[in-house]
């Protein structure tokens, strides 16, 4: 099958009317009333990792944060090479871009010209794509906002690892430590991709391991600043797929209040249809 841009019937398309109607509907799925029951234990959880988070943040500002900064600066030029090869990875960017561009290639082919099957299939990735990208997109956009807000300063700003120095609402650059962005958007990414991907929960949770200590062996963050973004990042990656899962979009809440992802097509249907689409 080919994309003629018209329909079954010899009905010419608007190519512009669909990709509106398509980011009409999507629109319409995710901010519509959910339509499952709600997850169990979601606040308990959310209250005792913020607990755990608090407790070992404040451990790590007192006894670690100053201490690692300055051990930073006397790591080998090797390693500081290294991590700040690897710490660019960790922006939301390299997730986002691609899988936004996915969406809108989305939006623009699936119209009534495409047989049903291919309909269901892009319906099925654009499901998941738009999960991934709200589950990362959403607690980046939160840790940005929140940085600012708290206003505290970076290791050595004031030519001192002062953990404890803090100007709230300055919205500076230097005084946007806590919590790190990086690590937010690492963890996030590590934690969607792994909900969607369960074979990938692994590499992607070193991933966010190494992006999270590149910021501290930089002088970037504090520990603790790479703590708080990996709260964020965790909770609202859970956070999203609990919104997703109400809705019954790519998730799906059990009896028990337990959420489990929907099967999604196989690789090989999604190369048939794929082939499909670029057939002459």
């Amino acid at each position: 099958m080919s994309l003629t841009g018209g329909t079954a019937t010899g009905v010419p398309v608007s190519w512009p009317h669909w990709v509106r109607a398509n980011v009409g509907l999507a629109m319409a799925a995710l901010a519509g009333r959910s339509r499952l029951r709600a997850v169990q234990g979601t606040g308990a959880r959310v209250l005792a990792a913020g607990l755990a988070t608090i407790v070992v943040g404040a451990a790590a500002m007192v006894f670690a944060d100053a201490q690692l900064a300055a051990a930073a600066k006397h790591l080998p030029g090797w390693v500081h090479a290294a991590f700040a090869f690897v710490t660019d990875f960790g922006k939301s960017g390299w997730f986002l871009v691609p899988i936004g561009m996915m969406l809108a290639a989305i939006a623009l082919i699936a119209s009534p010209a495409l047989a049903s099957l291919s309909r269901l299939v892009l319906a099925a990735i654009a499901v998941r794509a738009a999960f991934l990208f709200a589950a990362i997109a959403v607690p980046s956009l939160f840790a940005t906002i929140i940085k600012r807000l708290i206003g505290r300063a970076r290791p050595f700003v004031g030519n001192a690892a002062d953990p404890f120095l803090y100007q709230p609402l300055v919205w500076r650059v230097d005084h946007a430590s806590m919590p790190s962005g990086h690590a937010t958007t690492a963890f996030a990414a590590a934690i969607a991709i792994a909900l969607v991907w369960p074979r990938l929960r692994w590499p992607m949770l070193v991933y966010a391991v190494i992006i999270a200590a590149s910021r501290v062996a930089l002088d970037a963050h504090y520990l603790s600043d790479v703590i708080a973004g990996a709260f964020v990042g965790v909770i609202g990656a859970l956070l999203v797929r609990d919104w997703f899962a109400r809705r019954n979009l790519g998730f799906v809440v059990d009896a028990n209040g337990a959420v489990h992802p929907m099967p999604g097509p196989s690789w090989s249907r999604i190369k048939r249809v794929a082939r499909g689409l670029i057939a002459p």
